[in-house]
């Protein structure tokens, strides 16, 4: 039997987190606070399996093995033995803080905490945990099971024995594992995402280009260089020269404003503030929901063949047969 793991959150990051170890073995806890966030974690779960059965990645044996090996409960004394738990709670410290004090109730001052943070700083959160050097961030990228990158921020006080359990639970779960030498706001990916989110908005606003356009552009150049070389790599290969003629040319140009955008506000100001809300840059309605959540996940299902997985093997892939 593999060491149980816990998840203390019942949201998006919650229920994938839990079907990622779920699906590879691991007996899983899930805590959450209300019966109505338990129901939609078990149901976003269910919808995880289902998609991926009908990418032939799963078979209803694999779906029905690792729901087995979850526990979906308001009740944090089921905490008390997991290895190691992912805190995906609110991005409020003091919410964090509250939550973190439940997992030492129940699981003890040497307890392994990992919280799923996307944007607080390791050591702010350090300083709420009573234990801070078995304390980390593991910040997972969405959709979480399948998305394999995990972001690791240390802080001062964590224990290399804590980063060596975290790390080696996440490279048995197949994560690529990326470990900052310290913590920064938004640490790699997001502050990657807010330069090109702001320069996008950027030229939307000044009448450049429009919103498919620009997906466009990046969809079919940034994003497939990228997903087989780094950036960085091709950084070298267009060499210092080309890139310093390069930056002369458009640094001064680039969009360097610490503001929040015009766009931005008017959005949250008329309740146009993106998907879930029907409207945003995009007209929602005129989209197809179940392929948009098909694309998003379609770059990383070869990585689900790397899951081990509970049950019977999965169905042959498509077309191999």
């Amino acid at each position: 039997m593999r060491e149980t793991l816990a998840v203390y959150g019942t949201g998006t990051i919650g229920a994938c987190q839990a079907t990622l170890t779920s699906g590879n073995g691991y007996p899983t806890v899930v805590v959450g606070h209300s019966e109505a966030g338990l129901a939609r974690c078990r149901d976003a779960m269910r919808q995880n399996w289902d998609d991926l059965i009908a990418e032939g990645l799963a078979t209803q044996a694999n779906k029905e093995a690792a729901m087995s090996l979850v526990t979906i409960t308001k009740d944090a004394a089921a905490l008390e033995g997991a290895a190691v738990t992912f805190e995906a709670v609110s991005e409020d410290p003091d919410i964090k803080e509250e939550v973190y004090r439940t997992i030492t109730k129940y699981n003890g001052p040497n307890a392994v905490v990992a919280s799923t943070t996307s944007s607080i700083d390791a050591g702010i959160l350090a300083k709420r945990i009573e234990n801070p050097a078995r304390f980390l961030i593991a910040h997972p990228f969405q959709p979480v099971h399948m998305l394999p990158l995990v972001e690791v921020v240390r802080h001062e006080q964590v224990s290399e024995e804590t980063l060596e359990t975290v790390c080696s639970l996440l490279r048995k779960l197949n994560r690529q594992v990326v470990v900052l030498k310290r913590s920064v706001p938004g640490f790699l990916v997001n502050r990657f995402a807010q330069a090109l989110f702001r320069e996008a908005i950027y030229l939307m606003e000044q009448d450049v280009a429009g919103v498919e356009e620009i997906d466009r552009a990046v969809k079919y150049a940034m994003g497939m260089r990228y997903a087989s070389i780094g950036l960085l790599e091709y950084f070298d290969a267009v060499g210092f020269e080309l890139e310093r003629a390069i930056a002369a040319n458009v640094y001064p140009d680039l969009c360097g404003t610490k503001d929040i955008q015009k766009t931005v506000l008017e959005g949250l100001a008329s309740g146009q503030t993106g998907q879930a809300a029907g409207r945003g840059l995009y007209d929602w309605s005129q989209k197809d929901g179940d392929d948009f959540r098909r694309r998003k996940q379609s770059p990383y299902f070869e990585g689900v063949r790397l899951w081990n997985m509970p049950g019977e093997s999965p169905a042959s892939p498509r077309g191999t047969e």
